[in-house]
């Protein structure tokens, strides 16, 4: 092959980090045959290779046109529209792999050419290279595979942004199931933080999913997060709501610390003894036990007007003067009291504590089913006196340990006031746990995580405020130390926290039209990047530019779709369809909108029907 054959043109300017490139007169927009292979001239995105010596200097070209050429006082010569802007990406030498930064910058008069197949490989890496992982093609040489650095991707963070239809939830099954099927992957870590339920049908098979309307028939289980493992100001949201004076706040901290060390020796814990234990140590107690004595001593009435000690409630008492109904500790039933009547010698309580609106919250909390899988978390449900069938060390292990690698926790069940606060306990938990055991075999630095975070712009926002963005905000600041990845999938990325978005250090842009989204990602690439970025309106449906750590160089990919039968449940509904029962094409038969109602009641869109339901 000849260098004439390859040729484009020549370096006219250069300026930084960047040059104008005027073409040849014979040169074509369009398809160019080089040995047999068709490349794709004057497309943005594409190489070119600068010779310089025995080193050549590669580019990837950013705008094409008569706006590609140098500005000058004088009119543009008469080539006119021949012009295509490079931005410089890395060097080689001869025979040698590509690094990124140069190390001599090109000048005018120095040649431009198409990069071939065979330099195509040499930039983005043979394929038997370790630690890589296929995701895609390559966009315009189908038979390059688009490959990204599994340890850089994972440690050192990832985000998928692009517009809703872009193709981001199929990104993220397709690349769960090659790591579930790559035989260079004995045992991924992954955990999917999924809150719209997308990814249990299409990963089942190669994945624990959890969720809070699970079916064994489904290969699911129950998604449980003991209360008890949260910490105080996280339990505090999701089962008082706001207290407001410090006083009350300090109250029930000795509350709940006190609980926690009283249930103590019921526990088979090593390693810590009483004294160790504070209001944030995950240690089971009874929060049904701490309702019913603040239940007590804020609402019910009392027969002594100072004492409000729970020896004092004016219960309602038989002829042998015993409780005609005590209540119900575990099933949160209130006990049957006497009215208010100081002539009678009950009165009304006043407690130094005023959470009276608060203890409110917690009784409708514990009461109401949505919340069970946190307040009635099964085996890890305490009993009165704080003992627990199992402890969280079985939990962490189905979630982050089982032999799969890959969990789904499905949180489209869980309620959308609590949400940010359980994002963050989660994350927190995890992070906890594997950076305190960050020295063992279970350890983030022996056996890294990557956490992805669905929709992160809900509960990743620009405030920065929140459990979920302070734990984000942490893993993604200090988890590259700890084997603690994170990966942030959004359709807002003008949404997410700042601070978060720059800490990742790969970046997949989907197609996203919104100018406000594009700005907030070229704020957070490298300059020579943004024309790269300029064709991310114009991207199809599932197509990705790949920018950062985890790639030598940019790469305009296809990412490849999982089987039809592991994709995530995204897809848009057919208006007019020619398959039977779909679309507005197709003829009404035997509506049940009674199921509807059953569906939305049990909060569950896949109750078997009639003839399974005995399956269960």
């Amino acid at each position: 092959m000849t260098d004439q054959a390859t040729h484009l043109g020549s370096i006219e300017d250069v300026e930084g980090a960047r040059a104008s490139v005027l073409l040849n007169e014979e040169t074509n927009f369009g398809l160019s045959f080089v040995e047999g292979y068709g490349y794709r001239v004057g497309q943005i995105g594409s190489f070119v290779r600068i010779p310089l010596g025995y080193d050549d200097i590669f580019g990837v070209v950013s705008q094409v046109g008569a706006r590609a050429a140098p500005q000058a006082d004088e009119e543009i010569p008469s080539h006119g529209n021949k012009w295509m802007t490079v931005r410089f990406v890395g060097e080689a030498a001869q025979g040698e792999e590509l690094t990124t930064g140069l190390s001599k910058y090109p000048t005018v008069g120095d040649d431009v050419h198409i990069v071939t197949k065979d330099e195509l490989t040499r930039i983005y890496g043979e394929q038997n290279q370790s630690g890589q992982i296929n995701i895609g093609t390559v966009v315009g040489s189908d038979q390059i595979p688009a490959r990204v650095d599994l340890n850089k991707l994972v440690s050192r963070h990832a985000a998928i942004l692009g517009s809703t239809g872009s193709g981001k939830s199929t990104t993220i099954a397709g690349l769960l199931h090659n790591l579930a099927t790559s035989s260079a992957i004995e045992s991924p870590r992954v955990l999917v933080l999924d809150i719209h339920g997308e990814y249990g049908a299409a990963l089942r098979n190669s994945a624990n999913v959890f969720t809070t309307n699970a079916n064994s028939a489904r290969h699911e289980s129950e998604l449980q997060i003991p209360y008890w493992a949260l910490s105080f100001e996280e339990l505090v949201d999701v089962a008082f709501g706001e207290i407001q004076g410090d006083r009350d706040r300090a109250a029930l901290v000795e509350q709940v610390e006190n609980k926690k060390k009283e249930s103590f020796p019921e526990q088979d814990i090593q390693g810590i003894d009483q004294s160790d234990i504070n209001v944030d140590t995950p240690i089971p107690f009874s929060i049904h036990k701490l309702w019913s004595e603040l239940y007590k001593l804020v609402r019910s009435p009392h027969t002594e007007s100072r004492d409000q000690s729970l020896n004092t409630v004016a219960y309602v008492t038989d002829e042998g003067g015993d409780p005609v109904d005590p209540g119900s500790v575990m099933n949160v039933r209130t006990p049957e009291t006497r009215r208010h009547d100081q002539h009678a010698g009950v009165y009304v309580a006043k407690p130094d504590m005023n959470i009276g609106r608060q203890v409110d919250t917690l009784t409708y909390r514990l009461r109401d089913s949505r919340y069970d899988f946190l307040f009635r978390p099964g085996e890890w449900l305490p009993d009165e006196n704080g003992a627990v069938e199992r402890d969280l060390d079985e939990l962490l292990e189905s979630w982050v340990g089982h032999n799969s690698g890959i969990s789904i926790l499905d949180l489209s069940g869980i309620p959308s006031d609590i949400l940010d606060t359980l994002v963050g306990a989660l994350l927190r938990i995890v992070y906890n746990s594997l950076f305190w055991a960050r020295n063992r075999a279970e350890g983030g630095k022996r056996r890294p995580l990557l956490v992805v975070l669905e929709e992160a712009h809900s509960y990743a926002d620009d405030t920065g405020d929140g459990s979920a963005a302070e734990s984000i905000q942490r893993i993604v600041k200090e988890g590259r130390k700890y084997g603690i990845g994170s990966m942030l999938v959004s359709q807002r990325p003008t949404e997410i926290d700042s601070t978060i978005l720059s800490q990742c250090g790969t970046l997949f842009s989907m197609r996203m039209a919104n100018s406000k989204d594009r700005a907030s990602i070229n704020s957070v690439v490298s300059d020579n990047m943004e024309g790269v970025l300029s064709s991310l309106p114009i991207l199809q449906t599932g197509e990705a530019i790949i920018v950062g750590q985890g790639v030598k160089f940019p790469i305009r990919a296809q990412i490849d779709p999982p089987p039809a039968d592991s994709r995530p449940e995204s897809q848009d509904p057919p208006v007019i369809s020619q398959d039977e029962g779909l679309g507005w094409n197709q003829e009404i038969s035997n509506p049940e909108y009674d199921k509807v109602l059953e569906h939305w009641r049990k909060k569950d869109p896949n109750i078997p029907t009639d003839d399974t339901r005995g399956d269960e």
